[in-house]
């Protein structure tokens, strides 16, 4: 249940983010016309090729907050991601589960205890939004909405 309400209002507030990136055309008459959702938008980095993995630094990781201990890059992703998280308290991620918008899942890493990092193929699926849903030993669980271009 607890996992239903997470990805219920984790899509709730995809969609809310989804507002911003609707336009809308209209006749002389204030009639609606068209409306027009991008997904694939360019990002204020667009311009940039991704970097290698091994040529990261910790400035060009992207985290949820100040304080979190997740970090990724690229967001927008085209063909790879690469997720980095640290420990605190013996607090191991044990598995990662990939959402698509629908809510479906499309794939899952499972048996993360031993490591702090994972790279994620996101080239065979279609553009869109994602949602990574990374689980905690302690029953603890944290998202992160990921574009795929």
């Amino acid at each position: 249940m607890k996992k239903l309400l997470t990805l219920a209002f984790l899509l709730l507030s995809l969609m809310s983010n989804a507002q911003q990136k609707i336009s809308f055309a209209y006749d002389d008459a204030g009639n609606q016309i068209q409306r027009l959702m991008c997904l694939g938008c360019p990002a204020k980095n667009s311009g940039e090729s991704p970097k290698e993995v091994a040529d990261l630094k910790q400035e060009d990781l992207q985290k949820f907050f100040p304080t979190d201990v997740i970090s990724y890059y690229p967001n927008p992703v085209k063909e790879q991601l690469y997720l980095k998280w640290e420990l605190i308290n013996d607090n191991k991620v044990t598995s990662i589960q990939l959402y698509s918008l629908s809510g479906q899942l499309v794939k899952s890493y499972n048996k993360l205890e031993n490591t702090d990092n994972q790279t994620m193929t996101f080239g065979v699926y279609p553009n869109g939004i994602y949602t990574l849903l990374l689980l905690y030993a302690n029953g603890e669980e944290k998202s992160i909405k990921i574009i795929k271009e």
